[in-house]
């Protein structure tokens, strides 16, 4: 009798907590606003995402390389303009022979075709950065998720002929869980980034010496890199960074191989 009792009170404790857990799964709000970022963490060692942002791994969510003793990077950049620089940096990685990962709009796109066709050309991977770089958190439809996006990719399909990877980046990295379940649905895998700085603002840049000392003090295994290619420090301090990285024996994957190998 002693026994069946304290039977029923262990599974009653558990039904308890199970009740629990459920309750909090389903109240959970999918449509709250996330703002993602990565920690840094000292000597080259591997940052890891907030602990309330890492269901991102559940949608197709990637932001950094899977195995931590691969010394491979992966390049991004978000380009949603261009004012002489991106063509600085594409002849960078021409002359290197390295891949990166462009996430453009519809702006660049139709201002500078001839630009996004040498991307493509030079086989780096044209990726969806959204029509207007809009708070996609705001967007609670999915018919008009899908518009954002499809019609970037339509566009570009347009202007080179190619069908755009689908990978997507949400402008300034405003996403929330019902975003990567649109994206997820769509098709998509949605690319964060392990290390970015403050490199966007034109009329404030970094100054070069300090910009590649902090780029090269975070990198570390499986970096997925974000860099803003309209960026003056970026324009004059690309080439450098990427022979330093080779010589300390870092290679280049692309954005396959980051969401092969992450699965």
């Amino acid at each position: 009798m002693q026994i069946n009792m304290k039977t029923k009170i262990m599974v009653s404790i558990v039904l308890c907590i199970l009740m629990i857990f459920s309750i909090n799964v389903f109240a959970r709000d999918i449509s709250k606003p996330h703002n993602w970022y990565v920690k840094r963490v000292p000597n080259n060692e591997r940052p890891s995402a907030d602990l309330n942002m890492q269901f991102i791994s559940d949608y197709n969510g990637y932001y950094i390389g899977s195995n931590p003793d691969n010394k491979i990077l992966y390049l991004t950049f978000d380009a949603g303009y261009n004012n002489g620089n991106i063509e600085k940096i594409l002849d960078i990685l021409k002359q290197h022979k390295v891949q990166g990962a462009f996430f453009v709009l519809e702006h660049l796109i139709e201002s500078n075709p001839e630009l996004v066709k040498r991307m493509a050309a030079e086989d780096h991977l044209v990726c969806n950065h959204t029509m207007k770089h809009f708070d996609m958190t705001r967007v609670r439809n999915k018919e008009k998720f899908a518009e954002e996006l499809n019609s970037l990719a339509d566009l570009y399909k347009k202007c080179t002929g190619y069908d755009m990877p689908k990978f997507y980046r949400p402008p300034e990295g405003r996403f929330s869980e019902e975003n990567l379940t649109f994206a997820k649905e769509l098709g998509y895998k949605t690319i964060f980034w392990s290390f970015a700085y403050a490199d966007w603002d034109n009329n404030k840049q970094p100054a070069p010496e300090d910009a590649k000392f902090k780029i090269l003090t975070n990198t570390h295994n499986g970096a997925v890199i974000l860099l803003h290619p309209t960026s003056d420090t970026n324009a004059e301090i690309l080439s450098d960074l990427i022979t330093e990285w080779k010589n300390q024996g870092y290679k280049f994957g692309n954005l396959y191989q980051l969401t092969k190998n992450s699965m």
